[in-house]
């Protein structure tokens, strides 16, 4: 049985590797509220329903999904879509709704038709006029992103990248997926990041950024293609914004990493979590199967808020259970 280690002893010890970590942190199994103020990150535990309560009046927020893996039936968990109703069910009970709900990818299994539409019918639960999404390398994998896009073209371009404002936020929802492969890096590729450009051209630097992209934009550990090569070239162009936070999925498993005012966050999956990075013995990351009772507390949901004047965004992780 393959089973989630947590502890930083399974790391590789090589010194590259501790600098690799320097700026990483990992959860599983609490509510973590991050604010981050002038580049720095302090986290906190907190009551989810408490502290979303506190939330003061005419905060902006939303919460991220990822990583449901509709189609999956193994031992991990063999009831993903169970898993989604549960999230749907707790979004639904925040005390203040969210302003939207978006997912960073992987939302099929096997990026089958049936998939897709499964996963559409689920997202009409909540209670948002759209759930905007990235693509995941699951997607990706019969027609490239064709049967994707058939589901979810959000601006009508038939492309994967695309952006949008609410809330006083500029989004911009990345593809880092359609040259995935274990053991290297992907890339957004040169047509993308000339997009980002332009798109980030008419925005004014005072604007919070707020950028969605599966594969996480940092490299956390290479082996395993846990990273984006050309994410530098995205890293510098958003650079002069004064808040950016990028939100990523793939990983399974919670850790962020601080450059400048561009906070970078991994998310909890819906479906099952993925070994530790670089967890020894283990070749390629495989869903990984945890006693009984144990799976709500590494898989669920975060809660992204802004409040104007109140500095950068927040971040608070809600597991699907706890204690």
């Amino acid at each position: 049985m393959n089973r989630l280690d947590p502890h930083a002893e399974n790391l590789p010890t090589q010194p590259s590797r501790r600098r690799a970590l320097a700026c990483l942190g990992a959860w599983a199994g609490a509510a973590v509220v991050w604010s981050v103020v002038g580049g720095v990150p302090r986290a906190f535990a907190t009551g989810a329903a408490g502290s979303t309560a506190a939330m003061p009046a005419g905060a902006f927020s939303f919460v991220q999904i990822s990583d449901t893996h509709i189609g999956f039936n193994k031992a991990a968990n063999p009831d993903v879509v169970g898993s989604l109703r549960h999230a749907i069910a707790a979004i639904a009970a925040l005390p203040r709704a969210p302003s939207l709900i978006v997912h960073t990818g992987d939302i099929s299994h096997l990026s089958k038709p049936e998939q897709f539409g499964t996963a559409r019918e689920l997202f009409q639960e909540l209670q948002v006029d759209r759930v905007h999404t990235i693509p995941g390398e699951h997607d990706a994998l019969d027609d490239g992103l064709g049967g994707y896009l058939k589901a979810f073209d959000h601006d009508g371009k038939q492309r994967a990248w695309y952006s949008f404002d609410q809330g006083g936020v500029h989004f911009i929802g990345l593809s880092n997926v359609l040259d995935f492969s274990m053991g290297t890096m992907t890339s957004l590729g040169a047509e993308q990041l000339a997009w980002l450009k332009q798109d980030l051209s008419g925005v004014s630097h005072s604007t919070p950024i707020v950028v969605l992209a599966h594969i996480p934009l940092w490299t956390i550990w290479a082996p395993w293609g846990w990273g984006t090569q050309d994410a530098g070239q995205a890293m510098a162009l958003l650079r002069p914004f004064g808040s950016v936070t990028v939100l990523n999925g793939h990983i399974h498993q919670v850790m962020q990493k601080v450059e400048g005012n561009i906070a970078l966050h991994t998310a909890m999956s819906l479906a099952y979590p993925l070994p530790t990075p670089g967890q020894a013995g283990i070749g390629e990351p495989a869903p990984v199967t945890v006693p009984a009772g144990e799976l709500g507390k590494l898989i669920g949901t975060r809660e992204i808020r802004l409040v104007r004047g109140r500095g950068p965004l927040a971040t608070i992780d809600h597991p699907l259970a706890s204690g």
